[in-house]
């Protein structure tokens, strides 16, 4: 009988060894497809927020901006009336001077200012036709005045990192919109000519116009830089607002 090779009993072994290993690899390369896409959804349902507690969330939260927003609407209001009991005209007139013009610095800190600065202007002007009786066209300074305010306020959350920039906003919103249909209301109420000027009012409608934004641009730079001005940087002092201001 012929001889066999001496390693011609191990080549099965060998090769069944081989294909053993080879199977293995395979196994730790591909894992199970099931295996897999269980992986897989519970990454996704641990990424994935809760939904209750999402929306849950949302309506404490437009709840909370509707509050701020209302009350800084009443603030503005407020302080409008408490200017017309101290210093009378000085809060509808030709030159103005509002307390509430300083609460503009609120739109450095929150976005709900800008609707709440408006709605508080349209108040105090609603109001302002009630006590000083110039009925229909009073709702000029409603709309405009509320337009002012409005523009005002988004120029200064747009420019909050750089507030004496904000706060030209307010400045400059005022002087140029109420402007425009001041010398109406101030011939309604019964003036003839420019104030402290003998400046014919009806004949110089474009006089009166430049009358009233350098006036009313100053009134309102007086008001935004010297009281404004302190009262954010005393704000930002808080705990509250400097958290805010750092989220801005």
């Amino acid at each position: 009988m012929p001889e066999l090779p001496e390693d011609s009993g191990r080549r099965p072994l060998r090769a069944l060894a081989t294909h053993q290993k080879t199977q293995h690899t395979q196994r730790s390369v591909y894992p199970d497809s099931q295996q897999q896409a269980r992986q897989t959804q519970n990454t996704r349902h641990a990424v994935r927020p809760n939904s209750s507690q999402k929306t849950e969330r949302e309506p404490a939260s437009r709840a909370a901006d509707i509050a701020q927003t209302g009350v800084i609407a009443a603030l503005y209001a407020a302080l409008t009336l408490l200017t017309l009991t101290l210093l009378g005209g000085l809060a509808f007139g030709p030159v103005q001077f509002r307390l509430s013009e300083a609460v503009c610095v609120l739109a450095l800190f929150t976005r709900n200012a800008i609707p709440g600065l408006a709605i508080g202007c349209a108040l105090a002007n609603l109001i302002g036709i009630a006590l000083n009786g110039s009925g229909a066209l009073g709702l000029l300074d409603v709309f405009g005045g509320s337009a002012a305010t409005f523009l005002g306020a988004w120029w200064c959350w747009r420019m909050r990192s750089r507030v004496g920039l904000a706060l030209l906003g307010p400045v400059v919103a005022n002087a140029i919109i109420v402007s425009a249909y001041l010398p109406i209301l101030l011939a309604a109420a019964g003036f003839y000519t420019i104030p402290f000027t003998e400046i014919s009012l009806a004949q110089s409608y474009l006089t009166m116009y430049l009358f009233g934004v350098v006036a009313l641009g100053l009134g309102e730079a007086l008001v935004v830089y010297a009281l404004g001005w302190p009262l954010q940087a005393a704000l930002r002092r808080t705990p509250l607002f400097s958290q805010r201001a750092e989220a801005g």
